[in-house]
């Protein structure tokens, strides 16, 4: 006879990298038996960005330790407000071409609801206070936008 399950334990990954964001990997990192949800967030580059069409590229830069401590700490935040299994954080720097992942978010919980309002809750704040900056392409010009990360 089998005795109690125990609980997976309580993971974080985080990483600030060039190297592409694979959704499966993600998903993988924070599977967990408890878990009833896996919520996944892929932030994607788009052709347009504010009114502006023809974006070609995305260029991001930032201190990937830096950015990985305030990604951390916004982590802990969210495990403070819901109840979270695994959680799993990349935002890739350097040149992304349309379509490439530019940031993703994995969380495991044992229900959906905490999950996505945990997704949400990440992303929001990681693109308001993680210290991580795009600058936009497009034919004929690029400039900064919006610093991600205004702390």
């Amino acid at each position: 006879m089998e005795g109690p399950r125990q609980p997976a334990p309580e993971i974080t990954w985080v990483r600030v990298s060039p190297e592409p964001i694979e959704a499966v990997a993600l998903i993988t990192r924070v599977a967990a038996p408890g878990a009833g949800a896996i919520s996944l967030f892929l932030g994607t580059v788009r052709d347009h960005s504010a009114g502006r069409p023809g974006v070609t590229h995305l260029e991001y830069e930032a201190y990937p330790r830096v950015a990985e401590e305030k990604i951390a700490a916004i982590v802990a935040e969210a495990r403070e407000r819901w109840d979270l299994l695994s959680v799993a954080v990349e935002h890739r720097v350097g040149r992304l071409e349309v379509g490439e992942p530019s940031v993703g978010i994995a969380v495991s919980s044992a229900h959906r609801a905490d999950g996505l309002e945990a997704a949400r809750y990440l992303i929001d704040q990681l693109k308001e206070r993680a210290p991580i900056w795009k600058k936009e392409h497009w034919a004929g010009g690029a400039e900064w936008v919006g610093a991600e990360g205004g702390d």
